[in-house]
């Protein structure tokens, strides 16, 4: 996809501009995994920090289309009142998610596949207390340090099988689906580290790798990190993608409660923009900006 032949709208060049890093991995041939636990995660293989520019696009947030830049922002007001309450989230949150991508993307079906909260707070105490079973879902986390997309091809179509599978086993059967993230932020604004996203027509110029996922209860050591595992190639994996300038970065500062980023991982049609990379980053803007907290939940959108 030539980034050169994109058609970006004037609007665009307007945007306030805030230069900042953003991790990206290094080009080689090395072993790239990551690895998550209570409150922390770690990559293997190398990674490098870019100075980029990303766009503020929140005076002009009716701009963007999911199907277009790879994602989008609305209104979404919630139920939730307090997204600490695990109980409470567990009972609202995900028929909430389900029902506003439904009306954001004019699926037949959605379902959600679990929640996660991120925060930009030190999270020292909470990552070092062991956790017996750790399932990665409802938990506290920082917020991802790397550009990246959750799932990769391989990943997103075994995902959309199972939950079409498991949902609907009497079906008709789905000629489309769509894995995406709807992201909300619930401390006040201006937030510390927001969330940057890639226009996903422009994430297709540098080098991409798989960085299969692997859930533990601690971090193994450096060597075995690096250790063979069978069947590694059938596990869950997401893309992380090498540092390319042409690559436009976008975020929406001061997010309120009541907004939602709606962004996709992987769209199985790829007549339109399919995905979108994305990372924490820490913005300049703002000298006494609060503590970022989040919650993000992935859902899978089935056309049949």
């Amino acid at each position: 996809m030539a980034t050169a032949a994109i058609p970006y709208d004037d609007i665009e060049d307007s945007a306030r501009q805030v230069r900042t890093m953003i991790r990206f991995v290094d080009p080689g041939d090395f072993l790239t995994r990551r690895y998550v636990s209570a409150g922390k995660e770690m990559n293997t293989g190398t990674y490098s920090d870019h100075e980029v520019t990303v766009r503020d696009g929140m005076p002009m947030r009716d701009h963007f289309e999911l199907d277009v830049h790879g994602f989008r922002i609305a209104r979404c007001p919630t139920a939730v009142t307090d997204f600490h309450d695990k109980e409470m989230v567990e009972r609202l949150y995900e028929s909430e998610v389900e029902a506003a991508v439904k009306r954001l993307t004019g699926a037949d079906k959605v379902v959600a596949r679990g929640w996660m909260l991120r925060t930009s707070a030190d999270l020292t105490e909470h990552a070092s207390k062991k956790v017996e079973g750790y399932t990665h879902s409802g938990g506290l986390q920082p917020p991802a340090g790397e550009a990246h997309v959750d799932t990769n091809t391989a990943t997103a179509r075994m995902m959309a099988d199972a939950t079409y599978k498991k949902h609907f086993p009497d079906g008709s059967g789905y000629k489309r689906f769509l894995v995406s993230s709807f992201w909300r932020t619930f401390s006040p604004p201006p937030q510390d580290v927001p969330l940057a996203v890639c226009d996903g027509r422009t994430s297709f110029g540098g080098e991409e790798k798989s960085n299969t996922l692997f859930i533990v209860d601690e971090f193994p050591s450096e060597e075995d990190a690096q250790k063979p595992v069978e069947g590694e190639d059938k596990m869950l994996a997401a893309s992380i993608f090498s540092h390319n300038p042409a690559m436009r970065w976008w975020y929406f500062s001061n997010m309120q409660a009541d907004d939602a980023l709606l962004f996709k991982f992987h769209d199985s049609d790829h007549s339109k923009t399919w995905r979108c990379p994305h990372t924490a980053f820490i913005d300049p803007s703002f000298a006494a900006a609060n503590i970022r907290e989040s919650i993000e939940c992935r859902s899978v959108a089935f056309w049949e």
